[in-house]
């Protein structure tokens, strides 16, 4: 899995203490030997403006915790189901032909 370097670049900063702007963006993906994209650091500055970064990890790592074993099990129980209602066919079926011979 590649992380986006702008996203590690602020959480860098974040955990370290410091402001998010497009200084110290540059300083950090500069620093980690990426090219600098002025126009994504301006976005990506205006764009985290308003967000509250903690609660942003936080749900960030709990929700694909929970998500993921639960779609395991129903595929499972289809495919019991199908079994279960291929077995009660046939069972209908030489029920069927058993009565058929007798009126045969």
């Amino acid at each position: 899995m590649k992380v986006d370097p702008y996203v590690q670049a602020v959480l860098l900063l974040y955990g370290a203490g410091k402001e998010i702007n497009e200084e110290n963006l540059k300083s950090v993906i500069s620093a980690a030997g990426v090219e600098v994209d002025e126009a994504r650091i301006k976005v990506l500055v205006e764009a985290l403006k308003d967000v509250n970064i903690e609660e942003a990890i936080e749900k960030a790592a709990v929700a694909p915790v929970a998500a993921a074993p639960a779609q395991a099990a129903p595929a499972e129980e289809k495919k019991e189901e199908k079994k279960e209602e291929k077995k009660e066919e046939k069972t209908e079926e030489e029920a069927a032909a058993g009565l058929a011979s007798l009126f045969g």
